[in-house]
């Protein structure tokens, strides 16, 4: 064999190898173990670890950043429907939470692999944020037929675990995930809640100025912080509010001590009948002292217990940011931001309560108001970030009703 055939030939062996090795299955480096024994295989990114939580999905196609962390996730391990998650990188302008690593979201679930940022907003890549918030992820999932499972069976409590070296003590996970105790009953909100009272000023971002400050406010609301979202303080410090948040187990006297125009009950995460033992007493105070209050969220579910109705665990729960809903008020249909696993029971609700807010996805429960006080809630995110701004509306609505009463 001359020197050029024997070249070609090895040329040829090392492409076979190279193909060979391409195509060759790769071990494991993350494992998603749902609770009835289900294991589902794929790459690992982000941190590295062992994390439990509730299997769900989010439906939205922009603001994985924003949902990774709103408090209202804590204790749950998000399936994105949309297959490239990380496409855009992260920033420090888009959080939500100011904390996430110990008592926000448990994971991510992925399709494709995280790629390089495209974005002129990125400062930091996907993956390495992951790994800076202590987020686990894992890719490579069939992420359609996992939300098909959702649907079908609910939403499954799970381990998620990432190991770069492939071992994994299987049957160990097993029995974590089968023992992983159900969102029914847990009371989340002391999780992610503020420590302390803190006053804020900071507006909506505007394209080329970015966040601003609120220098003449009108009104002044006290925000209780049962894991609410930044956006939701920028919005109402835009309508013209001053706003002091303070922690979930405040008392309605040290509230009303404040002299608030308005009370804002915010969005998340647990079982609201839960949550509800310390503070729904305190609603009822609030709503009994005329005060205007607006809910959302778990603030909502929250809410309509004080008011006498009743909540239920939701088969697949709504996440997403382009869930339909009818305000009876108006007449209109908003495209809306949701992310909740619990919802009111309309049927529970007294003659007293109007139910002003319906999803279109499912019927169920989206709003309600007092007949007689200036009280409203919404079941979903009227802030948006991520999603469409239809319902900024109701920051409106809000001022509008403190306005009335103040004057």
């Amino acid at each position: 064999m001359d020197d050029h055939t024997k070249s070609s030939a090895e040329e040829a062996a090392s492409l076979g190898a190279r193909v060979t090795e391409a195509w060759a299955d790769e071990a494991p480096t993350a494992l998603l173990v749902l609770a009835d024994g289900t294991v589902i295989e794929g790459k690992g990114a982000g941190a590295v670890g062992i994390a439990v939580g509730e299997v769900c999905f989010n439906t939205a196609m922009t603001g994985y950043q924003e949902i990774l962390t709103d408090p209202s996730y804590a204790g749950q391990i998000i399936t994105f429907t949309f297959p490239h998650i990380g496409n855009v990188g992260t920033n420090a302008e888009d959080m939500e939470a100011a904390t996430l690593a110990t008592n926000g979201v448990r994971g991510c679930v992925l399709r494709a692999t995280i790629t390089q940022p495209s974005n002129w907003r990125a400062a930091q890549n996907f993956n390495d944020w992951l790994k800076t918030r202590g987020v686990i992820a894992i890719t490579g999932v069939d992420t359609r037929a996992l939300t098909a499972l959702i649907r079908e069976k609910g939403m499954p409590n799970a381990v998620i675990a990432h190991a770069p070296d492939g071992t994994f003590d299987v049957d160990a996970l097993k029995r974590q995930a089968a023992a992983a105790p159900s969102m029914e009953g847990l009371d989340l909100a002391k999780d992610v809640t503020a420590g302390q009272s803190y006053s804020w000023d900071e507006t909506e971002w505007r394209w080329g100025n970015g966040y601003g400050r609120q220098e003449s406010p009108r009104l002044h609301v006290v925000a209780i912080d049962y894991g609410l979202k930044r956006n939701i303080l920028r919005e109402l410090a835009t309508a013209g509010c001053r706003l002091t948040v303070v922690p979930a187990t405040i008392t309605a006297e040290e509230i009303l001590e404040r002299k608030p125009d308005g009370v804002f009950l915010s969005n998340g995460p647990g079982d609201p009948a839960a949550t509800g033992v310390y503070a729904v007493p305190e609603i009822k105070k609030l709503v009994a002292s005329g005060t205007p209050l607006f809910g959302i969220c778990l603030g909502h579910q929250m809410l309509g217990l004080a008011l006498g109705g009743t909540t239920q665990k939701m088969h697949q729960g709504h996440h997403g940011a382009n869930h339909p809903v009818k305000d009876f008020t108006t007449g209109k249909v908003e495209i809306t931001s949701m992310n909740h696993g619990f919802a009111v029971d309309r049927e529970s609700l007294p003659e007293t309560v109007e139910e002003t807010h319906v999803s279109l996805f499912d019927g169920s429960n989206a709003g309600l108001k007092l007949k007689d006080k200036p009280v409203f809630s919404v079941q979903y995110h009227p802030e948006a970030s991520p999603g469409p701004e239809d319902s900024h509306y109701l920051f409106t609505r809000f001022v509008e009703m403190m306005g009335k009463r103040k004057d």
